[in-house]
């Protein structure tokens, strides 16, 4: 299986990603890891099984929740207080990475 690829610059989206340091690809493919030994660990449910409302294992969250962390603290160094201030943050990341490109 390939090695995981974490990218600023390619992507099926344009959703802006901070660079990554190696720590944190590192932080990053052990959440990933993580969530894939969690949902192998209910085999043979389906993805619609496992996260069905009301129904996702309390190993698969707690490994989605570490994950959201690693990441929330790579865009701020913290997590976010709120969807606002995700947001916020999200469309200035946005903002500056299509102004760069326009300059490019």
């Amino acid at each position: 299986m390939p090695p995981h690829r974490y990218s600023n610059t390619i992507g099926w989206n344009t959703f802006p990603l901070p660079i990554l340091t190696a720590t944190n690809r590192r932080d990053l493919t052990a959440c990933a890891e993580n969530i894939l030994l969690a949902r192998e660990a209910h085999f043979p449910a389906t993805i619609a099984d496992l996260y069905a409302p009301g129904g996702m294992p309390e190993n698969l969250r707690a490994a989605h929740e570490r994950n959201d962390e690693v990441l929330e603290r790579i865009y701020i160094g913290r997590r976010f207080r709120n969807d606002t201030e995700r947001l916020e943050k999200l469309f200035d990341l946005y903002t500056k990475m299509t102004a760069s490109e326009t300059v490019a």
